[in-house]
């Protein structure tokens, strides 16, 4: 009886916006945890006097099955924001973050920017082909390429510098098909009128197509920035200096061997997802038209 009535309810809810927005909620909370919890972890403490002086909900993790039992501490220590820039470089780490994210977004939009008028706009034999010979090295991993990147960059003598960090990942497959796509989309009449006004290929690019493309280079100058903000795996393998190390790496400051200083940990964390979050926030909706624009066929 119990078992048809919920099926009675659950099968009213399908029919309304009810249940669709029940899902969503759910679904909302389960992401939104790890995020209240890498907040209330930050401002708790790690050292066992104030612990024992705070009371049991003062803990790092749950004391008992109820994963919300200890979410935020009796006590907020709010200075632990503050400690993390004394107790490491981590104001060097935030400056190189920000130098390599905006230096590779900067050179990415141009260089893809440039790729992609010419396979969209230029005609000459063997343009398809080389545009989806250039396409298919989005189907090799990272992984794969990286070694032999390390090693052409050590024959060069740039390893461990700004150079790796900067030039290599301007150059990217996945912004010449997002813009090449964007630019396939504007009327090629544009051009001719261009044409008969006395622009060449150049000025075309300059002023037809890149003051259309405003939506697809913000697009792709979001999605480049939050990817070289993130990256880790790239900057660990290139650089070893202190003075070098981007976030990702910088965090690492705070988790030895054995053990990790979880309140200073997640304060670095939370710093290090202002600017994501931040970018979010207001071009979000970029992130829809940039899968809008690569399920475009061109």
């Amino acid at each position: 009886m119990l078992k048809e009535h919920l099926v009675t309810v659950w099968k009213t809810l399908q029919r309304s916006k009810i249940g669709y927005l029940l899902v969503l909620v759910v679904i909302g909370l389960t992401m939104l945890y790890p995020l209240l919890w890498m907040i209330g972890t930050a401002v708790k403490t790690n050292d066992p006097a104030e612990l024992l002086l705070e009371g049991p909900g003062a803990g790092i993790f749950p004391s008992d099955k109820n994963i919300f039992s200890n979410l935020f501490p009796p006590v907020w220590h709010w200075e632990n924001f503050l400690e993390v820039f004394r107790t490491s470089t981590f104001a060097r780490y935030y400056l190189n973050s920000a130098l390599v994210a905006v230096a590779v977004t900067l050179g990415q939009l141009v260089t893809s920017a440039l790729a992609a008028f010419a396979f969209s706009r230029l005609k000459f034999r063997g343009s398809e082909t080389l545009f989806f010979l250039y396409l298919a090295t989005l189907m090799v991993p990272v992984s794969v390429t990286l070694i032999p990147l390390f090693i052409m960059m050590s024959k060069f003598g740039v390893v461990d510098s700004y150079f790796v960090l900067m030039i290599p990942p301007m150059f990217g497959a996945y912004g010449t098909f997002l813009l090449r796509q964007f630019f396939k989309g504007i009327p090629d009449e544009l051009d001719e009128a261009a044409c008969i006004d006395g622009c060449n290929a150049f000025g075309r690019f300059i002023h037809v197509i890149l003051p259309l493309s405003g939506p697809a280079l913000a697009t792709l100058g979001i999605f480049t920035f939050l990817g070289n903000w993130q990256s880790f795996l790239y900057p660990l393998v290139m650089v070893s200096s202190d003075r070098l190390k981007t976030i990702p790496l910088g965090l690492l400051d705070f988790v030895d061997l054995n053990s990790a200083n979880w309140p200073l940990l997640m304060a670095a964390s939370v710093w290090s997802i202002l600017p994501v979050v931040v970018i979010f926030l207001f071009g979000q909706r970029f992130f829809v038209s940039g899968v809008r624009l690569g399920g475009v066929k061109g």
